[in-house]
């Protein structure tokens, strides 16, 4: 499995970057809670409105963020059902953000890039878009819900930059509104400092984290969510639209095949430590994920690749 050494040495970085973050939160004691306020309210909407102005939007494109937007909401909705079972505490609710979201950009285009080359990469970063939707919408509610009242849960929604990021690329996109290019070239700055800053709150996170913090139940249940409930669904998705159906490319089969199975987004890990939900278990099940990822993409892949 020759992959699985290629997919290593191409992610070292990343973790390079997790180890870095654990270093300045001992040694410099800079504040988890403030780079998460930055990257929530700041970078990530300048990632969205860059992302939006410059995909290809057309009807046919546009239907696979909307079905990666449709699954997140099912999924946190299904696993905000199952977390009641077993906490009483907010770990339900980071369980849901959890089971919403994957890991697309630092890890699942690389991967794609690899995998099937810049063919994919348009249409993929477009797709991502249903996750990021997702993030900003229902994601944040269900989190922010394991701290705030519903109307405090919905009044934080409301105050997320990123969806009104979102609409305004959305609408530069369809007018064709011009923008100079060096307001682009900055915007394109905002996308390194998210991956670079992104990965470092995991380190900052783990930093804190005991043992005593480590909840086997949420690891457990968060890996059902993404490495099988996914798989579970997007694979057969797959197959009758393939055989059946025919809506989608081969582009996109490419897409769904590995989006099924990237660990969890980095993000649950930023949102649970600006709401105060948990974040070190956040912090240590998104590390395990990427880990496990590394042998698990391949698998999949290799069976029905």
């Amino acid at each position: 499995m020759e992959i699985i050494g290629i997919l290593i040495i191409k992610l070292i970085p990343l973790y390079l970057l997790i180890l870095l973050g654990m270093i300045v939160s001992q040694k410099l004691k800079v504040n988890r809670e403030s780079v998460a306020k930055l990257l929530v309210y700041i970078i990530s909407p300048g990632v969205v409105f860059y992302g939006t102005c410059k995909a290809d939007l057309n009807l046919s494109n546009l239907l696979l963020p909307i079905v990666f937007f449709a699954l997140s909401c099912i999924s946190a909705l299904l696993f905000f059902q199952i977390g009641k079972y077993f906490w009483k505490d907010n770990t339900k609710n980071i369980l849901a953000y959890t089971a919403g979201t994957a890991n697309t950009g630092y890890f699942g285009l690389p991967v794609l890039l690899m995998l099937f080359g810049e063919n994919s990469f348009t249409l993929a970063a477009l797709a991502i878009f249903g996750f990021i939707l997702y993030e900003n919408t229902l994601g944040f509610y269900i989190t922010a819900r394991g701290n705030f009242s519903a109307k405090q849960s919905l009044m934080k929604v409301l105050k997320l930059p990123a969806i009104y990021t979102f609409i305004a690329g959305l609408t530069f996109n369809f007018l064709k509104i011009p923008i100079s290019a060096d307001i682009f070239d900055m915007l394109g700055y905002f996308k390194g400092a998210y991956s670079l800053l992104g990965m470092m709150i995991i380190g900052m996170s783990l930093s804190r984290a005991t043992f005593q913090k480590f909840d086997f139940k949420f690891l457990t249940l968060s890996f059902i969510a993404r490495f099988i409930f996914w798989p579970l669904i997007l694979l057969p998705f797959v197959y009758f639209d393939k055989t059946i159906f025919h809506f989608f490319t081969n582009e996109a089969y490419h897409i769904l095949l590995v989006y099924s199975c990237v660990p969890l987004a980095a993000s649950t890990v930023v949102f649970a430590s600006e709401l105060g939900v948990q974040p070190d278990k956040a912090a240590v099940t998104v590390l395990l994920s990427t880990l496990f990822a590394l042998f698990y993409i391949p698998m999949v892949i290799f069976l029905f690749g």
